[in-house]
């Protein structure tokens, strides 16, 4: 058992990659053409093969016998002499013949001798006075050899040349193998036909899948009469309700339950605010609460308008207020309002120029829960750089604002994981970290994919250790 298991894993090692489906049929449907053509044509030519030899061998031993008997009558009536016999046959039109008298060999024309005779035919036909035929190959032609014993004068061999019948074999095998050529590409043809209906409800049903991966919850698969695709189409329309039903009662859950935290959360930062007016007059404990409190409070705050945005996401209910910003201009502006306003930003001369397209607002925020994200994790305070992307000689058509922090960077298998929605574990975990629910960096990749941008985490690019965010958007020049 141990020896076969690893045999089979061997031979899966060996095996090619494997191919996709649509290969797979057509290689089936065109091996298949190759194969019956093959088999068709081997068949059909061994056939005619046999039946010309067969007609040919026939149509020798007749001829033969016939010139036999007339040798037969005209030496009845003439002395039995070799001399006789041959003048009876070249009278009758026959060349190629041997004729065995007294023990001499005469009547052979080269190359048709008696040394091309075989000795077992000899044997039979000169010894035990039988009949026989061969084919046998006198030069570079093929011959039927008939030999018969003559009464009175020995022993009679013809020649008969199977020339025709191989110049119609040779035909029939250029036809033949221009007939399994057609059927080869007629194969092909009908393999790529085949599999691309095969696999197009495949297709159909990859693309709804995409269209639900993005966003559309309410695509489904047409019906069909097929009772095999029918099964398929159910099963994936049940499962895509599933899904929208489910998808629709998380998010309506968190809209809810975030529009319902709303009103006690400002009744207990007024609560708050309130004491804290009057934090003189409470004793060094109660301070120290109190600022628990207000800490918590605020970070319940950033955790409820995290999740109503998430649900606005969720619902489509976003709009974006689209408007020409000035990029390092808008990122100043982002930069100063933010928890870190004194961070330093450093802007390429070609991105004072660039412009972008979009919502300011929310690019502000992305922006700021960047820098959260750094401040909290990233080892001290971040650095800002904004550059563009294409080099001085190409036209300007997008723009790179990296937030670089000294933090441990993140692992390059969990660089994906960090931008989902309450990740934890790993690097996520020291990512979005206790404090926060894990939202931040999830509402940055939903911002700047509504703004046809994409935005990635790598490490430094001067080898420091760290982790460099990059949000990417589309930009154009200022005209000058």
């Amino acid at each position: 058992m141990i020896e076969g298991g690893w045999f089979r894993r061997l031979l899966r090692k060996s095996r090619p990659n494997a191919l996709g489906l649509r290969r797979r049929i057509l290689l089936t449907i065109t091996f298949g053409s190759i194969a019956l053509s093959v088999f068709l044509a081997i068949t059909t030519y061994g056939l005619t093969q046999n039946n010309l030899v067969r007609q040919a061998e026939t149509a020798a031993v007749r001829t033969s016998l016939r010139n036999a008997q007339s040798v037969t009558q005209n030496l009845s009536s003439n002395p039995p002499t070799a001399q006789n016999a041959e003048d009876s046959l070249t009278n009758i039109g026959v060349q190629r013949f041997l004729i065995r008298y007294q023990g001499q060999w005469s009547g052979g024309v080269p190359p048709y001798v008696d040394s091309v005779l075989p000795p077992d035919m000899i044997d039979e036909v000169l010894v035990r006075g039988e009949p026989s035929k061969q084919i046998v190959r006198v030069g570079d032609e093929l011959n039927v050899l008939v030999g018969w014993e003559v009464p009175n004068l020995g022993g009679y061999f013809q020649f008969t040349s199977l020339g025709d019948q191989v110049e119609t074999l040779d035909s029939v095998r250029f036809n033949l193998l221009l007939a399994s050529l057609i059927s080869t590409g007629l194969g092909v043809l009908l393999g790529i036909f085949s599999s691309r209906r095969a696999v197009r409800p495949l297709s159909t049903a990859a693309q709804a899948a995409s269209a639900i991966a993005g966003g559309r919850l309410d695509t489904r698969l047409e019906t069909t009469a097929d009772p095999d695709l029918g099964v398929l189409t159910d099963s994936f329309n049940d499962m895509a309700e599933a899904l929208q039903q489910r998808v629709e009662r998380d998010a309506r859950f968190a809209s809810d339950v975030s529009h319902e935290l709303r009103s006690p959360l400002m009744t207990l930062s007024a609560s708050v605010e309130v004491m804290d007016a009057r934090r003189d007059d409470l004793p060094e404990r109660a301070q120290s609460a109190l600022d628990l409190l207000s800490s918590d409070v605020v970070r319940f705050q950033g955790l409820v308008e995290d999740l109503l945005e998430i649900s606005r996401f969720d619902a489509g209910a976003i709009r974006l207020h689209m408007e020409e910003l000035l990029a390092a201009e808008f990122v100043r502006q982002a930069v100063a309002v933010s928890a870190a306003p004194q961070l330093p930003l450093h802007v390429s001369d070609r991105s004072e120029l660039a412009i972008i397209r979009g919502d300011k607002r929310r690019l502000a925020r992305a922006v700021a829960n960047l820098i959260d994200n750094s401040l909290a994790y990233g080892g001290g305070e971040p650095e800002i750089l904004i550059n563009v992307v294409e080099p001085d000689d190409e036209p300007l058509a997008h723009i790179q604002i990296a937030v670089v922090d000294n933090g441990p960077g993140v692992p390059p298998e969990e660089r994906q994981l960090v931008f989902e929605r309450f990740a934890r574990g790993g690097g996520a975990g020291r990512r979005t970290g206790s404090e926060g629910a894990g939202l931040g960096l999830s509402l940055v990749d939903e911002h700047v994919k509504m703004h046809g941008g994409r935005v990635w985490v790598e490490d430094r690019l001067d080898g420091q250790p760290g982790a460099r965010f990059v949000i990417e958007l589309m930009a154009s020049e200022l005209d000058d």
